[in-house]
């Protein structure tokens, strides 16, 4: 017998119409409904089951450059076995910016996914790795390369053919561009604020960062702990973006003027104290070593573009196990 909640079943609505009706019903004016979306680059039958922004959500856990995350640096080369991994720090940009979209009333399957996809294209080691095949290629940056993993590199070269919206936020999450949806827009805005926070938390449990260190303004506004600080910031762009939107501004993620000024303030005392501190560019020093060296030795029978997507596709581990294997000499071997 079917529950009364569940009577629709008997009418064979395909579940997926349910699920578009519910966003269509729910959510804000300015969400983006799956039922609006701009499509795929290929032509595909629609799931019975799953709204278009889910099925890429899954494509993108359910993909070999998804799993190769919890091998690959966020900033530390994982010595901790607690440090953040860009595995981890992708699942939690994905749970804070569904919690500040489900206040917003925007489609947490859209964020969900972009947030998934955002960092498939980052290299071994961080932005360490990044930068080096940034000067040996001639350009390289990481969104650009999340793309290109999504697009052409999975699935043994067919891509994961997902949605405009899903393939434009994890393309604008950083740099310059501006994502054409709502849901890209706070990604791109959390994403900043959920790296900052972490990162001071990784920071003060190995003691690269000391307690007394941290600015009084930091401790005064944002708090003294990872939650305190994630919270801070989360309120105040949901307030904010709220307050803006009721007073008919343009539809974009606002945060106050001076929590706005405090994210820029964090950003520049962690790349003084932390990410161009002495103990990280020890670090970076010996990843960029590696990165060279396997560019360089791949390049010898690969394009440039092929040796970019081997080393790019590298987990931290995997590169350090070739460049012993390619460098040092192995006893016993004839």
């Amino acid at each position: 017998m079917i529950c009364e909640g569940w009577k629709w079943l008997e009418t064979n609505k395909l579940i997926r119409n349910v699920s578009q009706e519910h966003e269509s019903n729910r959510l804000s004016s300015d969400a983006q409904l799956s039922i609006k979306t701009k499509g795929r680059k290929k032509d595909e039958a629609e799931c019975d089951v799953r709204t278009p922004y889910q099925r890429d959500r899954d494509r993108i856990i359910h993909c070999e450059s998804f799993r190769k995350l919890k091998g690959k640096t966020q900033v530390f080369i994982s010595h901790f076995e607690n440090f953040r991994t860009r595995l981890t720090h992708t699942l939690e940009l994905s749970q804070i910016a569904r919690t500040i979209a489900r206040a917003l009333r925007l489609n947490e399957d859209l964020i969900e996914a972009i947030a998934l996809g955002h960092d498939l294209g980052h290299t071994c080691f961080g932005h360490s790795g990044e930068e080096v095949l940034d000067a040996l290629s001639g350009h390289f940056a990481h969104n650009e390369q999340s793309l290109r993993v999504v697009d052409y590199l999975e699935s043994n070269g067919k891509g994961l053919n997902l949605t405009f919206e899903v393939r434009d936020g994890i393309l604008n999450h950083t740099g310059d561009g501006i994502p054409v949806t709502m849901e890209g827009k706070l990604v791109k805005i959390a994403d900043r604020i959920t790296y900052l926070c972490h990162d001071i938390q990784d920071s003060l449990a190995v003691g690269i960062l000391s307690a007394d260190q941290i600015p009084d303004q930091f401790n005064r506004i944002l708090g003294t702990s990872h939650s305190q600080r994630v919270n801070a910031f989360v309120q105040d762009m949901i307030m904010e973006t709220a307050t803006q939107l009721e007073k008919g501004e343009a539809p974009m993620i606002y945060q106050s003027e001076a929590m706005a000024e405090m994210m820029l303030d964090l950003r520049c005392f962690m790349f003084k104290k932390v990410y161009n501190g002495a103990v990280c560019m020890r670090e970076k020093e010996k990843a960029s070593l590696i990165v060279e060296y396997l560019f360089r030795h791949y390049r010898q029978y690969l394009s440039e573009q092929e040796a970019t997507d081997k080393i790019a596709g590298c987990t931290d581990q995997f590169a350090i196990n070739l460049f012993k294997e390619l460098v040092i000499p192995q006893p016993g071997l004839k």
